[in-house]
């Protein structure tokens, strides 16, 4: 198949998508498909051949990239782009999509895990990856998500949504419970996210998560162990436990850093078949409640009485090969390639309207 894997993109999630991206289509080349690497934001901007011939290039356009330390200078990104339009899309990109059988999303964050794309590809009639616009939309927004929780009555820590701006601080400061979570409604790998335990820190929480939108979600600070469940077409692989560097929360660094500043990642989770059967049903319940498919992976804290808190559901989740998914996709049995390639297939599947 001609397959053209999306990633980059303007969000502050860019390098970890890039990671995503190129190693999704290095996966999908060693099983004999003309899959190419294409910069959402960026686009085919260095290619000047012809569309059509794109999917012969030798290397697929995948360069040599990593997940810094740090989120992205998006700034000096757009600066760096040939093409100073407004446009979110770069030179091709929608042009290039269109002459694939599938187009597979290796986006995180805005314009990839918000619907926006997959509204985009609709409207073209070409097939992609993962959830549709609808689904991808409501996930994305924690305020919509914590209601689709609700109504379907998954546990999720006490919530409210707010809009505020810096003339605001004080006064939220004081009224907001302490310890909490301040989460930007739309964003991802930890960035936007703070867990003031105090006054002071929620004063700094409230003023640090404004640079990301004046849009949040607070919630309950509920103690325990922090797990992740992936669902893969119509089942939930194991659960994993995430085990943050002592004295840290699992932020941007303990995510994508390895060794002493990263995270540990037990796959499977050491945990009973009563804990894993509650979790895996709840991140199946929550993935059919916002009509998502193909895949995705739902985080949650299990408390010390065992009662699993869920937090939030990611619809384009990291697929690097030290990612959470290809993890628990290997305790199934299937490799990254396999993996990969699964998610392609399953995907043709729901876009043709396809039952199981």
């Amino acid at each position: 198949m001609k397959i053209v894997v999306l990633g980059g993109g303007i969000s502050t999630e860019r390098h970890v998508s890039l990671v995503t991206g190129t190693s999704v289509c290095r996966a999908l080349r060693s099983r004999g498909h003309k899959a190419i690497f294409v910069d959402m934001f960026l686009g085919l901007e260095d290619y000047a051949g012809a569309l059509e011939d794109a999917f012969d290039a030798p290397d697929g356009f995948c360069g040599s990239v990593a997940i810094e330390k740090v989120a992205p200078d998006l700034g000096a990104v757009r600066a760096a782009r040939k093409d100073k339009s407004p446009s979110r899309l770069g030179k091709d990109v929608l042009a290039v999509c269109a002459l694939a059988d599938c187009v597979f999303l290796g986006l995180h964050g805005a314009d990839g895990e918000d619907g926006k794309i997959q509204a985009a590809l609709d409207l073209l009639g070409v097939p992609y990856t993962g959830s549709d616009y609808l689904g991808s939309a409501m996930a994305m927004d924690k305020a919509v998500a914590k209601r689709i929780m609700d109504s379907n009555g998954i546990r999720t820590p006490a919530w409210r949504e707010l809009r505020y701006c810096e003339e605001d601080i004080p006064r939220l400061s004081e009224e907001l419970p302490v310890p909490c979570a301040v989460k930007v409604v739309n964003g991802g790998s930890s960035i936007g996210v703070q867990l003031p335990d105090t006054r002071e820190e929620l004063t700094a929480a409230l003023r640090d998560v404004l640079r990301y939108g004046n849009r949040v979600v607070v919630e309950e600070k509920i103690s325990g162990r922090e797990l992740t469940v992936p669902v893969l077409g119509d089942r939930a692989l194991c659960p994993i436990e995430i085990v943050p560097p002592e004295g840290s929360s699992f932020d941007y660094v303990a995510k994508y850093q390895s060794g002493s500043e990263g995270a540990a990642e037990l796959c499977p989770a050491p945990i009973g078949e009563k804990e894993t059967k509650l979790l895996q049903e709840t991140a199946l319940k929550f993935h059919r409640a916002l009509g998502l498919s193909v895949y995705s992976r739902t985080d949650f804290i299990l408390d010390a009485e065992g009662r699993a808190w869920c937090l939030e559901v990611n619809t384009l989740p990291g697929m690097t090969p030290a990612s959470l998914i290809p993890k628990a996709a290997a305790v199934a049995g299937m490799s990254y390639g396999e993996l990969c390639e699964a998610i392609v297939e399953e995907s043709l599947r729901v876009r043709r309207g396809e039952k199981r």
